[in-house]
């Protein structure tokens, strides 16, 4: 790898010196070792963590398993990606990595948490391509022949396990070799994080209970909260927080700046694939957003610019369609011009991003990796 230089199990990185490369593929090669670095982290912690339960008794050494497996059942480790660069736009690229590496990797362990009780409260049966922790249950409840609903133990099971692997992330977040006085500013960051994304997880609930009185503007408002801000904004100011930089600085207003627009973004390109997406990419079913009426910004837009016909016909979403009406309604979104208008919000973000990191005073080869990002995360297909 020309950019990179793994060390003493420390990711180091040097600025891309070829114009020709394209800024992905230089992305690609500084993200593979980061992945691999966090995945190295998680793997070992969460091993001496299940051991430690399955002492308790047998039957809890399944169960830390099974939440062991929701977290490295793959994913693209984004926000340990954004908190990562935003540490090293501060830091520069000589500093190391591994001191703050378990702050870091406990990204996504949060992430687990919240992925694994999402898709309780929105009865999703896949994820990443695998059924979900609460299927796995309530299909290992029922080869057991236990008795009960297995549905409703594999819920309340995976409950527990997105509780386990929040307080897992605490206990990795402690082992960042960081100042106390720093580890508790990053600590005041991390909170701020998890507040803003159960206010905009709720939001999202409430939205589904009551879709003819949403808006675009909450749909927006949604995803600022549930997506933006703990996908990138805050992972971004979470690494700040680690290099220790002080709260009221350009860069600080240079991440939030970006952490917003790149967070929407992100999420809009989620309500795209969430109508359009293929299945074997994204690992979760299509269509789903229409089967259950859900008020994204997509379709909310879509209602929005439609014609009485076309409105009528919108409002049969989440009464129970099958497929065939599924793949009618997607067309009928897209005819609506919401599509075009939801890749116009889109580039409008990503342009906003990148003015953000223009004037930010941080490392050149975190702009790159940052720059890049901006596109990666909004442009992708899974």
């Amino acid at each position: 790898m020309a950019n990179d230089a793994v060390a003493g199990g420390f990711l180091r990185v040097a600025p891309a010196h070829s114009a020709d490369d394209p800024v992905r593929s230089v992305l690609a090669a500084y993200t593979r070792d980061l992945v691999r670095a966090v995945d190295d982290t998680l793997a070992a912690f969460l091993a001496a963590e299940v051991d430690a339960l399955a002492e308790i008794d047998a039957a809890m050494g399944g169960f830390a398993a099974t939440a062991r497996d929701s977290v490295l059942a793959g994913g693209k480790r984004v926000r340990p990606t954004f908190a990562y660069w935003g540490w090293r736009g501060v830091v520069g690229g000589d500093e190391a990595l591994a001191p703050v590496l378990p702050a870091v990797a406990a990204l996504e362990l949060l992430h687990t948490f919240a992925l694994v009780q999402d898709d309780v409260m929105d009865s999703s049966a896949t994820r990443r391509g695998r059924p979900t922790a609460h299927v796995t249950v309530a299909a290992q409840h029922a080869a057991a022949g236990r008795r009960g609903d297995p549905g409703r133990f594999g819920e309340t099971v995976a409950v527990l396990i997105g509780d386990l692997c929040m307080i897992w992330a605490d206990r990795l977040l402690s082992r960042a070799a960081v100042p106390p006085a720093r580890l508790l500013e990053v600590r005041r960051c991390y909170d701020q994080m998890r507040v803003e994304t159960v206010a905009g997880q709720y939001l999202d609930v409430l939205g589904e209970s009551d879709p003819a009185n949403w808006s675009v503007d909450r749909a927006l408002r949604v995803a600022r909260y549930k997506t933006a801000s703990y996908t990138v904004q805050r992972p971004l100011l979470f690494g700040a927080c680690l290099a220790g930089i002080d709260a009221d600085t350009p860069v600080i207003a240079a991440y939030t700046r970006y952490g917003l627009a790149v967070g929407e973004a992100f999420q809009l390109r989620d309500d795209l694939l969430g109508v359009y997406g293929d299945p074997a990419t994204t690992g979760k079913p299509a269509g789903d957003d229409l089967r259950t009426g859900k008020p994204t910004a997509l379709l909310l837009l879509a209602r929005e610019l439609a014609t009485p016909a076309q409105r009528r016909t919108l409002e049969r979403a989440g009464a129970g369609v099958g497929d065939r009406e599924v793949q009618q309604l997607a067309q009928l979104v897209a005819d609506t011009g919401a599509v075009a208008r939801i890749e116009c919000l889109i580039s409008d973000r990503v342009a906003e991003a990148l003015a953000a990191l223009d004037d930010a005073p941080i490392d050149g080869t975190a702009r790159t990796a940052l720059t890049g990002l901006a596109t990666a995360a909004t442009s992708r297909r899974a």
